[in-house]
């Protein structure tokens, strides 16, 4: 299929700048992806469409401070007269297996070779707080940062980072999030993380972010059991589709864990054929990827997934199967993206277009901050 075939019209002002007043009270559309009928109503309702013994799988990644400005300090072989021109904007895409290695989207790319030298200060301050060297270049203004060692590495990060509001989220200053967005852009059940060899996203599973504890515990009195997973968001996010069809495109790999605690959950929940709804993409992405895993090393349904850590590319678009999920919680999505790529694929590309086209009608809010959709 052609890109070009997930591509929709959006007015700019229905792209959400900021979250709801009270987290929980955004807009939900229904669609029912057997006939294409949908309705419109709040999230806060969810409790009440979810059915007694439907397993709700969400991922629990903490989104790190990932956004970073530097200095720059000049190539390594020239540190005894560094030449800091500007500053550099540093994004934290994954912790490399590499003693203190992380992967980066780097702007102006042009101007960070591989040997520069980066230091990240606070606001304000000339000391920094971190240093690191470029070791890696990639084609697409992707470089491997090698970071010195410091004590305590992600308190480093809550100290000079600033969340990574996607680029539509518009703020007076670029990058400088507010203090709103370090308690909104973040689930209410977000794991915390210690150890610098810990990793965390680099942007939200946006449909997390409509939970209160109030709903969570309204599901579980209504019978609905929750297990959690870990996706941590990565590259793939923040790169473009390059691709003219989707059978060209190629996911960058996004680490998971699931634990046995989960394993067992989604095992007992497959056995006794009880529904499972993800809550988002990446919960989609992660259960499909171990199921298909499972089958490849000829695991019984009932047993088919185990605790482990590992990654995954897996790319799902129109034509896919889908063996665990069943219902899908999810935001609206950004035209020609593989995300919405993979919701059409659940729910038949005609349905969700004409759903979205609804949205448009209706002024619904739109990506990360805004309102979203339950597709059974």
């Amino acid at each position: 299929m052609l890109v070009s075939e997930f591509g929709y019209g959006l007015p700019e002002e229905l792209i959400a700048q900021r979250p709801p007043e009270v987290r929980g009270t955004s807009r939900m559309m229904t669609l029912d992806r057997g006939t294409g009928a949908f309705a419109d109503r709040r999230f806060a309702e969810l409790p009440s469409l979810l059915r007694a013994g439907d397993l709700l799988v969400l991922n629990d990644s903490r989104v790190i401070p990932a956004r970073l400005y530097a200095r720059r300090g000049g190539v390594a072989t020239q540190e005894k007269s560094p030449a800091p021109s500007g500053l550099v904007e540093v994004l934290l895409t994954e912790k490399l297996g590499g003693e203190n290695e992380w992967g980066a989207l780097v702007k102006p790319a042009k101007k960070v070779p591989v040997g520069e030298t980066l230091e990240f200060a606070a606001a304000g301050s000339e000391e920094a707080v971190l240093r690191a060297v470029v070791v890696g270049a990639g084609e697409f203004g992707e470089r491997t940062l090698r970071f010195d060692a410091v004590k305590d590495f992600h308190a480093a990060l809550e100290r000079i980072g600033h969340l990574p509001l996607p680029p539509y989220i518009r703020r007076e200053k670029d990058g400088a999030d507010r203090a709103e967005d370090r308690e909104r852009y973040q689930t209410v059940y977000s794991r915390p993380l210690g150890s610098a060899e810990e990793r965390g996203s680099s942007a939200a599973p946006t449909a997390g972010l409509h939970f209160t504890d109030e709903i969570l515990e309204e599901l579980r009195e209504r019978g609905v059991e929750i297990a959690r997973l870990t996706l941590h968001v990565g590259l793939g996010t923040f790169q473009p589709v390059r691709a003219e069809r989707t059978e060209e495109i190629r996911l960058h790999a996004e680490s998971y864990t699931i634990s046995a605690e989960t394993a067992e959950a989604v095992n007992r929940a497959r056995r006794e054929g009880r529904r499972i709804v993800a809550a988002g993409t990446t919960s989609t992405r992660t259960l499909e990827h171990v199921a298909r895993e499972a089958e490849r090393a000829g695991r019984g349904v009932g047993e088919g997934f185990w605790a482990h850590s590992g990654s995954t590319s897996l790319f799902l678009s129109p034509g896919a199967e889908f063996k665990v999920v069943g219902g899908l919680l999810t935001n609206f999505h950004l035209p020609e993206s593989t995300l919405l790529m993979l919701v059409s694929a659940f729910a038949g590309r005609e349905n969700v277009l004409a759903a979205y086209a609804h949205a448009v009608r209706e002024r619904y809010r739109f990506f990360s901050y805004g309102d979203c959709m339950l597709i059974v």
